[in-house]
């Protein structure tokens, strides 16, 4: 048990000083609002909110420990930790982290192992029905059992012990503000830590990296409405003549060709030889069209299932993109390597990610790390940063690692060819805080676990629907199973490890392949000045189709085959050209003989780096550590430098309007956050948008309560007035379509020359005009922003501004989005007014189909220097601490709005001087 030496309320020094008055007032504040506000017969003093911040100072015994381990903090309150043994290292990393970080990590695990219920009530049983399906924690167990090493499963018991023991003798209030205000309802009390938790948050990690299921849904939806060419159209192939591949100049092993000479091998261990062109059609290649009722009521009902689960780490799996890329040091000031990464995922209040050190006082065989990045909360080691010889970043790869099947239900199994199956079954109990328990059975195909089940009304139309002729009989209905690579027993967490301690490149793509789940696009630099690129994973191949649409269980030529070779894997190592660039564009060209996805992010940020890099390197100069900070905030937009020139063209009668349009002229592109013609632009273009493309698409893809009036679906020809009807939008406004991502700047871009292209075409509404031609719609699209705007900001343009539109708020992501207004007014921050936007550098995202709020943001922004680790910069979207009202709960944000960073100190003596705080934890 711990002892402490020292007040336990003790605050980090130096920022403790500066910002104690302004912590006081806010204290103040808090206390009257809840006496004021607060109708449980009872009120939260200071000392309440106080009860749980971290001690910083002095001494602390915890036993288990075998030496004395310091704990350093700077006036961020980031935390450098010190010992002697690899076990006192990780036990003191969860002990540190409990301290920050406990409450959310404590969600997290519940959330993975869908026990919502528990902490929050019956309103998350549907949650939790759906997470016990997928059954992530089974397979963090199995893989704790099973597959991991057990130097692996040493350091995540030593993790746990650590948390362990900052828990022991504490009450709720003493762990977080958030516990007494659950004391409130209930008499809920955390749990020990085990290994198991911190595992399974890597499988909530992979499931909003999980790739294309998203479009997979999408496509097929879409069928309801739109033909197959009109929905090629809204999924265009990607670019190649246009926009680079990440690898250029790469390898893989197993083959003896580079596929960039043209060579292609048919000989791949993973059984499968088909391109990226691949043929497959999904399930209308196997007679059930996509358009049946089945499949389309089955994928909307599974959608509003998805839509409800709260977010870990992304929108979702939506627009789930990032930036990483490396410079060798023939390009830079300091004649070694420069790399930058900043993750985009949704904005979390704290964020995501926790920056920290791992140091071994000497490094040895006892002691092996020597380590500093950032991490999750609840989880041991460094998930992205350097060590004392390499640097590594990720950004999502977006390969295709789910496939969507629809299953012939019988009885108590399901068709598989000639034969019916039995489920596999388990019977899973569901505890309520507040309510009964509920009991779920899962069903699991051997293509994995029967997501339909977890909807009452998806199970009553899978018995009802249609499908066509060569479809099997219907038997008891169809559901929907979901294959996923994640719902395997992997490897990942001995990943993380032997990236901490790996010591060149050699060492590096040894923990790659263990890198199983998620599939990631891997950076690479080290002191010796060697750059390289590699794409880890576990990926599937496929004996017929190709991913991009929901396959039919019933049909053998559907299964999974087996998964790529590591050693055929692409890979990219020194390239002539001396940089690499990774933002979710497709990682290798049509040549490769393996599918790995049909839907890349489109390489507009990609193409946009690469020359921000060429621009520098062709005008003579080195690029410095700065240089990648500017070009991390760029906010050019693409889209407005194809765009504006012909919205420039359009002659506007309307002076209001034409008042707007001037906005443009001599506008440089850049989305600045006082920029009035960025504002003008993007609603011009969100507009654009909705004229040509979101009002044709189905209802379950529309924004939830904007009605249309549209034609039947049977109607041949254009409708009268009168034989239209009335559909409303299903979707919420940050999931609906058309987003106004990169993919649709590809859409447009093809048919912008096309004048004359159906898609332009919009009928009469209201009062306002049809439009035939690009530019009769331009000019409506033109006239709708503003006016909407006008509603917006005000009729004077004068004080318009991207920023006013454009606003990220920071919300605690559970009872600052579900609590009473008091809990969710003391627990979130913000407005901040951003610039930046969708598919730029500076990718503060937005749903164009939605509105203008920020949805997601570059999550951290960091430049590693491996010509001096110290002078290497980092920031974290909010702060260290997740403790409402501590100095560190948002002190980094106003730095990351403005694109700064902190110095990033490493060595001993940086560190050292560097130290605001230090606790000794002493066995």
């Amino acid at each position: 048990m711990p002892t402490d030496t020292t007040p336990s309320g003790q605050q980090s020094g130096k920022s403790g000083r500066k910002k104690g008055r302004k912590v006081r007032l806010l204290l103040i504040v808090l206390v009257l609002a809840i006496i004021g506000g607060v109708g449980y017969g009872a009120f939260w003093s200071v000392s309440t909110v106080r009860a749980s911040f971290p001690q910083t100072k002095g001494s602390i015994s915890l036993d288990g420990l075998s030496g004395p381990v310091d704990v350093k903090r700077d006036d961020h309150g980031i935390p450098q930790i010190y010992a002697s043994s690899d076990e006192d290292l990780f036990m003191a990393q969860g002990y540190v982290q409990a301290q920050d970080r406990f409450y959310e990590m404590d969600v997290r695990r519940h959330m993975t192992a869908g026990r919502l219920s528990e902490m929050f009530g019956e309103g998350q049983v549907d949650n939790d029905e759906f997470l016990r399906t997928l059954g992530w924690h089974r397979t963090a167990e199995e893989e704790y059992k099973k597959t991991l090493s057990a130097e692996t499963k040493k350091y995540l018991d030593a993790y746990a012990e650590g948390v362990n023991a900052y828990l022991a003798g504490k009450d709720g209030e003493e762990i977080s503000l958030e516990y007494a205000a659950l004391g409130f309802a209930g008499d809920y009390k955390p749990e020990e830590w085990t290994p198991v938790d911190s595992i399974a948050w890597l499988k909530a990690m992979a499931w909003d990296l999980r790739g294309n299921m998203q479009d997979e849904i999408d496509r097929a939806l879409m069928t309801s409405r739109l033909g197959p060419k009109q929905i090629a159209d809204l999924y265009p192939q990607y670019p190649y003549d246009r926009n680079k591949t990440i690898v250029q100049e790469g390898e893989y092993d197993e083959l003896t060709e580079t596929w960039s000479d043209g060579s292609r091998s048919t000989q791949g261990t993973g059984g499968s030889t088909q391109g990226t062109g691949g043929t497959g059609t999904g399930v209308s290649a196997a007679g059930t069209s996509t358009d049946s009722s089945a499949l389309q009521t089955q994928l909307d009902g599974l959608y509003n299932v998805l839509e409800d689960l709260p977010e870990a780490v992304g929108v979702n799996g939506n627009g789930i993109g990032s930036n990483s890329w490396v410079v060798s040091g023939s390009h830079t000031i300091t004649g070694k390597p420069l790399l930058a990464n900043d993750p985009h995922l949704s904005a979390t209040l704290p964020s995501v990610w926790y920056q920290m050190g791992l140091h071994c006082k000497a490094v040895s065989e006892k002691c092996q790390y020597d380590v500093a990045g950032y991490t999750f909360s609840g989880m041991p080691g460094v998930v992205i940063g350097h060590n004392a010889d390499i640097a590594w970043g990720m950004t999502n790869s977006g390969v295709d690692v789910t496939d969507l099947y629809l299953e012939k239900l019988t009885g108590d199994g399901y068709q598989y060819g000639a034969k019916v199956l039995p489920f596999d079954t388990r019977e899973e109990t569901i505890e309520v805080s507040g309510g009964s328990s509920k009991k779920i059975v899962v069903r699991t195909t051997n293509n994995g676990p029967l997501l339909s089940d977890r909807n009452d009304e998806l199970v009553e139309v899978g018995k009802k629907a249609s499908v066509d002729q060569d479809a099997p009989d219907r038997g008891d209905g169809y559901g929907i199973a979901l294959r996923w690579t994640a719902l395997d027993p992997g490897t990942s967490m001995d990943a993380v490890f032997a990236m901490n301690r790996a010591k060149g490149w050699d060492d590096f793509r040894e923990a790659a392949a263990l890198f199983d789940v998620p599939s990631q696009n891997l950076t690479y630099a080290d002191t010796e000045g060697n750059i390289g690129y590699q794409l880890p994973g576990k990926i599937p191949t496929r004996g017929a189709g190709d991913g991009s649409l929901p396959a039919p269980g019933w049909d053998t030529k559907y299964r999974w085959t087996g998964y790529i070779d590591q050693d055929e894997l692409p890979y990219e190592y020194n390239p002539k050209r001396g940089y690499i660039v990774t933002a979710n564009q497709a990682v290798v060209d049509q040549d490769y003989p393996y599918t790995l996805t049909k839907d890349w992010g489109y390489g507009t940020r990609a193409q946009r780096i690469t020359s921000l890099i060429e621009s520098k390197i062709k005008g003579g100069g080195k690029i410095s550590t700065d240089d990648m900070r500017q070009m991390q905030m760029d906010n050019s937009s693409e889209i407005a430098k194809l765009l504006v020139p012909l919205l420039l063209k359009i002659d506007v009668d309307d002076k209001e309007v034409r008042q707007a349009q001037k906005l443009l002229e001599g506008w440089d592109y850049t989305q600045d956050a006082d920029s009035a013609a960025a504002a003008y632009f993007n609603s011009v273009w969100r507009n654009i948008l909705k004229l040509a493309f979101g009002n044709k698409l189905p209802k379950e893809l529309r924004v939830e309560g904007q009605c249309l009036s549209v034609e039947p679906v049977d109607t041949t020809g254009p409708a009268d007035e009168d034989q239209r009807v009335r559909e409303c939008g299903k979707r919420d406004a940050d999931q609906a379509q058309p987003d106004g991502g990169d993919r649709w700047f590809e859409v447009v871009r093809r048919i912008i020359d096309d004048e004359d292209n159906d898609w332009w075409s919009t009928p009469k509404i209201r009062n306002l005009d049809a439009a035939d031609t690009r530019d009769e719609l331009f000019k409506r699209a033109m006239r709708d922003a503003r006016w909407e705007l006008t509603a917006k900001l005000g009729k004077d343009i004068d004080t318009w501004s991207w920023g006013r539109l454009h606003r990220l708020f920071l919300e605690n992501q559970t009872l600052g989005t579900e609590g009473p207004g008091f809990l969710q007014y003391m627990l979130n921050r913000g407005p901040w007014k951003l610039g930046g936007g969708e598919a730029t550098v500076n990718a503060t995202g937005w749903n164009a189909a939605g509105g203008y709020e920020v949805v997601w943001v570059p999550s951290m922004r960091m430049v590693v220097n491996l010509g001096d680790l110290d002078k290497s910069k980092w920031i974290n979207l909010t702060g260290a601490s997740g403790h409402a009202y501590n100095a560190h709960y948002t002190d980094q944000t106003d730095k990351w709005v403005k694109g700064e960073l902190l110095t990033w100190s490493f060595s001993d003596k940086a560190v050292e001087s560097g130290t605001s705080d230090t606790l000794l934890l002493k066995p």
